[in-house]
């Protein structure tokens, strides 16, 4: 089984992220695109006004695309099937400790032609966990993540500086984003990540991706994985702990 080696924990932990291609075969990616897009067509007409400010693309205005769907490791088995993966259990261990569990799990769709970014964040300002170092997502890509079509980027170690205060924009209460002039402190750098590998970060490295213009889709899958001692103490969005799953 395929763990992390020194010198990759040694850039996790001085970057606050790493990424590690071919953890994922092509029979389990095309299985979870599958899965994603019919369960795409099932949610989006069940949608309420209120929820499709939120889930749907407001970028893309010749149809209804949606731009995620939320805990799919808790209600799709085909997601499951990914977040339980053995080496990639092995390697979340390494990065924060045992008895790993998911607290919160995201499709991310980012169509082409208009799927739009997301500003810059830290993942811990949003659980607010009673231990910094003990969270870590996992960022699977669903299709080659790259500049074009809108891969993340990370300021390469934020993640051993403090959780930093972020604000909503006006009529968006769950878009949570540091403020423009402390995002202007950091330079950030793209990550991008080939179909089938992780994108691993630290729930304090300050992360964003940007729209997506090209003509190919960037679908991804982001697991939120805490150790067996993580609460989430001070979030500032709602959880469901009837929702988390323990490995």
């Amino acid at each position: 089984m395929k763990t992390l080696d020194p010198d990759q924990l040694k850039t996790y932990r001085a970057r606050g992220h790493l990424t590690v291609e071919g953890i994922f075969g092509e029979a389990e990616i095309r299985a979870a695109i599958a899965d994603a897009e019919i369960w795409a067509k099932e949610e989006i007409g069940k949608l309420d006004a209120g929820q499709q400010a939120w889930y749907v693309e407001g970028a893309i205005t010749d149809r209804a695309v949606l731009r995620k769907l939320d805990n799919p490791i808790y209600l799709r088995p085909a997601f499951r099937s990914l977040a339980a993966n053995e080496g990639l259990l092995a390697m979340v261990e390494q990065l924060i400790g045992p008895s790993p569990k998911a607290f919160f799990s995201q499709i991310f769709f980012k169509a082409a032609g208009g799927g739009g970014p997301k500003p810059v964040h830290q993942d811990n300002y949003y659980f607010g966990p009673n231990d910094p170092e003990g969270m870590v997502t996992v960022w699977i890509a669903l299709d080659d993540a790259d500049e074009g079509n809108g891969c993340l980027y990370y300021a390469d170690g934020s993640n051993l500086g403090a959780t930093i205060p972020h604000t909503a924009p006006e009529g968006e209460p769950f878009n949570l984003l540091i403020p423009d002039d402390a995002a202007a402190a950091y330079e950030m750098t793209p990550a991008p990540v080939p179909r089938g590998g992780v994108s691993f970060h630290h729930g304090n490295t300050l992360h964003q991706s940007s729209d997506n213009q090209s003509d190919r889709p960037r679908r991804a899958c982001a697991i939120h994985y805490g150790n067996g001692n993580v609460e989430l103490v001070h979030s500032n969005l709602s959880y469901d702990a009837d929702v988390v799953v323990s490995f």
